[in-house]
């Protein structure tokens, strides 16, 4: 009897499986149909065959192009191993003076005046590194200004671990490049590359010694060209670094930027950064501007630099239709030193250049770059932009006193001598401050200016009671005053005026 009933209970158990069954199975094709006439489903998706393909190729690291084409990442070692050589780290030791005025006060001329006499000067050692790249088998390395600008003493550490000490061979502030010399023969160095050649995407290799970590190598690629980041105080410094995404630190100052074939594309020199570690863009002097400040300091002992005279501006295509021009790419004059090589050229203010020499000029930097490479003497050929017509002239470059000459060895620029940077006044200025003349100093570095407490944004109207126009009056009196002094007066943006007596 109990057999009986256990098979009814299983035959019962065996009914409502398969009915559970079949409602699933039916539901399911119910489900597949409506999906196909709804969302036509019947078409399978793209990447389903994107990771089928996947699955079943074998994988490499690689680009691919829009061909289709894969290309392999270039392989940087033998670059890196070769450049790593090249590079050197530079240790260097000198004395900072301060006192409660300077830390304090800002260099303020009127302290004296309401807490009596500075307190006296206090000096402390301070040690700094950076890097350097040989640029001649005989020892001659090319660093940043900033790097040794100041030192007392320079040691120079070789990738083979060989300590130096070196010494300056001749600085530039307005390029912040600076040559220094060791006793070596037989070094590897770096070969040039031309630096207007660079493209941007092109992969890059950034050597030096961040945080002293020496002989680092980092990768990336040019981001952008000609970048303006005012870090050298305008007036007559020249900036249009070369951007890359190659991780650049503290330490990496003066090391190379090489391109993938191993040639040195730039110097590296500053970072875009809110913390001062890498955050994304690094910026490098242009090797061209490099090889120029090089050889001008190994074959005349001092900067030839050609100048046009005149002061430029950024084009904007809101100021470009305020102006009325059609043209929203070039170098703006907004100002022309009477007598200078524009004057002659027949340029006025108002003009828009538009190219040197048959290369196009897009920006102010790109214009500076490109006449920074000149040397007083040389000619131009310029195309610019005027009352809606193009015309052409030729320049021939002056030296920063408006001579057609070379300057002399010691004949020190007036931005190495008094440690600052310059550049024209503006028309508020001017309508403002109820003046009719002077020069900006646009951004003070140690030096004569600094210690005899001018801030920046002082402007200096007159050198020992002559007017002063532009940096090249400046530079013509101190030239004349070796060892003597000179009286400096002026006014700052807030309406103060002042006067400082300066040593030269």
């Amino acid at each position: 009897m109990k057999t009986v009933i256990e098979r009814i209970r299983n035959s019962e158990t065996i009914k409502r499986t398969g009915i559970l069954f079949l409602v699933a199975f039916l539901g399911g094709i119910i489900a597949v149909g409506i999906n196909n006439i709804f969302f036509n489903s019947n078409i399978k998706p793209e990447y389903y065959k994107s990771y089928d393909s996947i699955m079943s190729t074998p994988t490499s690291l690689t680009n691919y192009y829009g061909s289709g084409v894969p290309v392999e990442t270039p392989d940087f070692t033998v670059v890196a191993q070769n450049t790593v050589n090249t590079v050197v780290h530079i240790k260097t030791e000198y004395t900072r003076r301060t006192s409660l005025h300077d830390e304090f006060f800002g260099g303020h001329p009127f302290h004296n005046f309401f807490f009596g006499p500075r307190a006296p000067q206090q000096e402390r050692r301070v040690m700094g590194s950076g890097s350097g790249v040989i640029i001649e088998e005989d020892g001659y390395i090319i660093t940043n200004n900033h790097v040794v600008q100041d030192a007392d003493k320079i040691k120079v550490t070789l990738n083979d671990n060989r300590i130096f000490d070196a010494v300056i061979v001749g600085k530039d502030p307005t390029t912040d490049l600076a040559v220094i010399k060791i006793e070596a023969e037989n070094l590897p160095y770096a070969v040039f590359a031309d630096s207007e050649e660079v493209k941007v995407g092109e992969w890059v290799l950034a050597v030096g010694n961040p945080f002293n970590l020496t002989s680092t190598v980092t990768a990336g690629i040019v981001s952008a060209k000609g970048r303006n980041v005012n870090i050298l105080g305008g007036g007559t410094a020249i900036e249009s670094f070369i951007q890359t995404d190659a991780a650049v630190n503290r330490g990496n100052s003066g090391g190379a930027l090489v391109n993938s074939r191993g040639k040195l594309i730039g110097i590296n020199a500053a970072i875009a950064s809110s913390t001062g570690s890498f955050e994304g863009y690094s910026f490098a002097i242009p090797s061209n501007i490099a090889k120029k400040v090089k050889e001008d300091i190994l074959e005349f002992g001092e900067i030839q630099r050609g100048f046009l005279g005149i002061e430029i501006s950024e084009l904007n295509s809101k100021r470009a239709e305020e102006l009325g021009l059609e043209r929203f790419k070039g170098a703006y004059i907004e100002n022309i030193q009477s007598g200078g090589a524009a004057d002659k050229a027949g340029l006025k203010k108002g003009d828009l250049i538009t190219a040197i020499d048959d290369r196009e000029i897009r920006s102010p930097s790109a214009l500076l770059e490109r006449v920074g490479k000149k040397r007083p003497g040389d000619e131009i050929a310029i195309k610019y932009y005027r009352n809606g017509n193009y015309k052409e002239t030729k320049a021939v470059l002056q030296n920063i006193h408006g001579e057609i000459a070379f300057i002399e060895p010691g004949e020190r620029s007036i931005e190495e001598v008094l440690g600052a940077t310059f550049e024209a006044i503006s028309e508020d200025d001017i309508k403002r401050l109820g003046i009719n003349n002077g020069v900006k100093v646009a951004s003070v570095r140690s030096g004569k200016l600094r210690r005899a407490g001018v801030r920046d944004g002082f402007i200096i109207t007159h050198v020992d009671r002559n007017r002063i126009n532009s940096p090249q009056d400046i530079s013509k009196i101190i030239n004349n005053k070796k060892g003597e002094g000179v009286l400096i007066e002026g006014v700052y943006p807030n309406g103060v005026r002042a006067f400082y007596g300066v040593g030269v």
